[in-house]
């Protein structure tokens, strides 16, 4: 049996999260103080006791859910289970930031300050209400990559997430992103429906974020991960920093291959999938994927219990 780590991105965002761990485990609480310190602010206290509409900013949201990954990390190591568990870490767009912070890639302060900056630079790169997204929904990757092809029309509109083999989002500016999910529906989708989102993820409007996270990241001191990340851009394993360095800088305007992802790890034999941190979104997306596999959530005392229990 071979077990991936892997860590959820934008969207798993509750009030109350990471709490009961933080409560339960001294380690936990030590993972929310040094992001609270990292950040210079109680990130803490907004994602215990705020409101959904400022945790779910972009700049709040990425910190918050990698310190809440993190504090489930902790709690598992506090109870024997490390990183020694797992053959591969894997993290959704933000949860690649995640990932490489459980593999000790990146220090805890390092990742919740680069994913402020991300956070801010990718709601900065395009001004509200000119850029959208939509998830497509029983339109498999290639059909949907058409569909946008169809729909840009001059403007950008790319297939911006491979999820699962029944659900692809696409990104762009809102005229494109209008009239793809229009051609989505006359292409056979079941669903086709704009995403509650503040900005164009994971396209080529991001380029000005990708040039601050190239720099951000030239500033940040990254060691080789010590089980090796699958990559969102690539959907395999890699475990040279520098590289490393290179696909988180695509990765802002690049694919988030997820299924590709889960196939790569599923081909590599890996059997059990954990999900560390907030919701269990992966977890759904992954059941669709390698159905034969078996799925742990942990983000709560009573999660990190059972998985002591085995």
């Amino acid at each position: 049996m071979s077990i991936a780590f892997v860590f959820p991105g934008q969207g798993a965002q509750t009030i109350g999260m990471g709490q009961a761990l933080a409560e339960a485990y001294p380690a936990a609480r030590a993972v929310f103080d040094e992001v609270d310190e990292a950040l210079g602010e109680k990130l803490s206290d907004l994602i215990w006791n705020g409101e959904i509409e400022t945790l779910t900013l972009t700049e709040n949201a990425q910190p918050a859910l990698m310190a809440t990954s993190m504090a489930a990390m902790a709690a598992l190591r506090s109870e024997g289970i490390g990183l020694d568990r797992a053959a591969f870490v894997a993290g959704h767009s933000l949860g690649e930031y995640s990932a490489l912070c459980a593999a000790g890639a990146l220090t805890l302060s390092d990742t919740a300050r680069l994913l402020r900056i991300r956070g801010r630079a990718m709601q900065a790169a395009v001004p509200v209400g000119e850029g959208a997204m939509a998830a497509v929904l029983a339109l498999d990757a290639e059909a949907a990559e058409k569909v946008a092809e169809a729909a840009a029309q001059g403007d950008i509109c790319q297939l911006a997430n491979e999820n699962d083999p029944s659900q692809n989002v696409l990104s762009g500016s809102k005229a494109a992103i209008d009239r793809a999910v229009v051609l989505a529906k006359e292409a056979g989708a079941k669903r086709a429906l704009p995403l509650p989102v503040s900005a164009p993820f994971h396209c080529a409007l991001m380029q000005p974020a990708a040039d601050e996270m190239a720099s951000a990241l030239k500033d940040v001191k990254m060691s080789d991960p010590q089980v090796p990340l699958v990559a969102n851009v690539l959907a395999e394993g890699v475990t040279d920093a520098g590289r490393i360095r290179e696909l988180l800088v695509e990765q802002v305007t690049g694919r988030v291959r997820w299924l590709s992802s889960v196939e790569w790890m599923a081909g590599q034999g890996v059997t059990e999938f954990w999900e560390i941190g907030a919701g269990k979104a992966l977890s759904g997306m992954i059941r669709r994927i390698a159905k034969e596999s078996t799925l742990r959530a942990v983000g709560t005392p009573e999660d990190v219990a059972a998985a002591k229990e085995g």
